[in-house]
């Protein structure tokens, strides 16, 4: 009960600071978030409503990454295995336990993208500007077209930027057969 009521104020606070970030220009910049072995960062700009883990319903004969379809707050959104489909889709998406599903999450796109999809991220990492970073480098040329800046923070920790406008538009992304 503790734990719930722990990740109940953090999602709180969170929710607080990404609404300051928008209305106010704080200097956060990016949503961290890890997935699978992946750190990653999404341009508040970009990221959309935080959903609680609520499980999809399937879809055939889709590819490994997509999860399948949830509705979320009425509307009816694609569900992604952010680190799947980062991998390169290679493989099937593993099975989490329920203790590591409390901390998952799903990031919707902001709707000015319009697109009805929410990535499935193992934990929010909570908000980042650049002066939390010691480097960055540019995507290689043989990087994404997705793929923005990579970042080191001062631990060594390496955060790839995720521009989620370009990820929408990619037809990798938005084929989702098998």
């Amino acid at each position: 009960m503790a734990n719930r009521d722990a990740l109940r104020a953090f999602q709180s606070r969170l929710a607080s600071r990404l609404q300051a970030a928008r209305t106010t220009g704080v200097a956060a910049t990016w949503l961290a978030v890890e997935a699978g072995e992946g750190k990653f960062l999404f341009p508040l700009g970009h990221a959309g409503e935080i959903f609680p883990w609520t499980p999809p319903q399937p879809v055939p004969y889709t590819a490994p990454w997509f999860l399948g379809v949830a509705n979320l707050r009425g509307g009816l959104y694609g569900v992604v295995q952010l680190s799947a489909f980062a991998a390169g889709g290679a493989g099937a998406p593993q099975a989490a336990s329920e203790a590591a599903r409390i901390q998952s999450r799903l990031v919707a796109f902001n709707e000015l993208l319009e697109v009805n999809c929410a990535l499935l991220v193992d934990r929010l990492a909570g908000l980042r500007g650049a002066e939390a970073f010691t480097a960055s480098e540019p995507p290689g040329a043989e990087a994404p077209a997705w793929h923005g800046h990579l970042y080191t923070d001062a631990a060594g920790e390496r955060w790839q930027e995720v521009n989620l406008q370009a990820l929408s538009q990619q037809p990798q992304f938005l084929s989702i057969g098998a």
